[in-house]
Parts: structure tokens; sequence; C-alpha cells
């Protein structure tokens, strides 16, 4: 961060000019929290490829209601 105080200060305190967004920061604790891999699709399909496991949650549940759901499960 450098090699004089003045400079390790003005870098620590550069760590703090910008903000998280809190929808950044509740996406990170819950992917931390529940172990899944934060990142792009394409990201998170080649890290579930490489370690042989769901590195996601899976879509929930559907629309009952729905010409496409009641195709696949026979309603």
């Amino acid at each position: 961060m450098g090699k004089l105080p003045e400079d390790r200060c003005l870098a620590y305190q550069a760590l703090f000019k910008y903000s998280v967004p809190d929808k950044t920061i509740e996406e990170t604790r819950t992917a931390t929290n529940k172990a899944w891999v934060l990142g792009s699709e394409y990201f998170i399909e080649r890290i579930s490829e490489q370690v042989n496991r769901q590195a996601s949650p899976k879509g929930r549940g559907g629309d009952r209601k729905s010409k496409d759901f009641a195709k696949i499960n026979r309603v």
C-alpha cells in the first residue's frame, strides 16, 4: 500500500472513496453464506463443470397455470 505512512494512509482512504451498492453486498452475502459461486452465468457454469457439483441455486417452482408448465408436467 506504500512505503511511507502518508502513502499508506492515502491508499487506505482510497478504499472507501466509492460505496458498494446494497444489491451487490446482498448478493455477496447470500453467495458466501450458501457456498454458491458469484459471477456471470458463463463463469458459474465453468466452475460447476470443474468441481462437478451445482454452483448456483436452481430455479424455484413454476407458474402452474402456464401452458409450458402444463406441457412439461402433464397437468
